[in-house]
């Protein structure tokens, strides 16, 4: 089903992008796939550097900054499928996310398909993002979509702030690092296992933490829930729209590209013909 809608995406985002070049920035230049962690942890710098991240900056907003890029993320409700999903333009990519998974393993996913994208693969197809202890490109790849999301240097520091707060312990310094840095508890234990600051125990404690109404309430903790589905990037949104305006495309047909997300009542009004063009028309 992924690559079906994928393709379809592809399709859609030519055609936008061929009446409005200015949608995709463009592919930075390509990297060689890291072949250990230490060069996943580079590339994940450099692309953070990329995105405009300082060393201390959460990731918020990942799929907004990857478009400023060139790397179109969309997500829909995929069901029990793949994560995601990217194919390389001409010009730029398009990435699609599972949206039917919860939102730190959505980000996990867009942090991984960024690493596609830098590197350059043409198509990629990932079924479960980190599911499982592995080697090879793919493993890189994860470590590398979790540098992205999870600055060592940063968690590092951060870490032991929470740790150190009065009435807190560890639980609570797993709560707060999930919310700061808005990933999931797979993915934040084994962070911070490979960089050293739990041991295989404790990161199997960390997995099983539940963030709690409660964490969220005393801990004045900020809910996100980016690409829930159907989310379009927005500046594929505002390409459509100036299509429509310009009467490239019919309001059918912007719907459709749009994906439901629009009603024909909610698109921009058109301004009538000047009469001039209408007798020139109608004699």
């Amino acid at each position: 089903m992924i690559d079906t809608e994928l393709d379809a995406l592809v399709r859609d985002a030519e055609f936008v992008a061929s009446h409005c070049p200015e949608l995709v920035a463009g592919q930075p230049d390509t990297f060689p796939h890291p072949t250990t962690a230490e060069e996943a942890e580079e590339l994940a710098t450099t692309a953070r550097g990329l995105l405009g991240l300082s060393p201390e900056q959460p990731a918020h907003e990942l799929s907004r900054l990857v478009s400023g890029i060139g790397l179109l993320v969309f997500s829909e409700d995929l069901g029990e499928g793949a994560d995601a999903g990217t194919v390389l333009l001409t010009k730029g990519g398009v990435a699609l996310i599972n949206g039917h998974w919860r939102v730190g393993r959505r980000r996990l996913a867009t942090a991984h398909e960024l690493g596609h994208f830098l590197v350059a693969d043409e198509f990629s197809l990932d079924w479960r993002v980190a599911a499982t202890e592995t080697s090879g490109v793919e493993a890189r790849l994860d470590r590398f979509a979790r540098a992205v999301l999870m600055p060592r240097g940063d968690l590092q520091v951060r870490w032991q702030e929470w740790l150190a707060m009065p009435d807190e312990n560890w639980r609570d310094a797993v709560v707060r690092a999930a919310s700061h840095y808005e990933t999931d508890m797979a993915t934040l234990a084994r962070r911070l296992f490979e960089i050293d600051l739990v041991d295989r125990s404790r990161a199997d404690d960390v997995r099983r933490v539940q963030t709690k109404q409660a964490d969220i309430v005393e801990k004045n903790l900020v809910v996100r829930d980016e690409l829930a589905p159907v989310t379009l990037p927005r500046t594929f949104e505002q390409a459509v729209l100036k299509l429509f305006r310009r009467e490239v495309i019919t309001a059918d047909r912007a719907l459709g590209i749009l994906r439901g997300t629009f009603t024909e009542s909610s698109l921009p009004i058109l301004s009538p013909a000047p009469e001039a063009e209408i007798w020139e028309v109608t004699s």
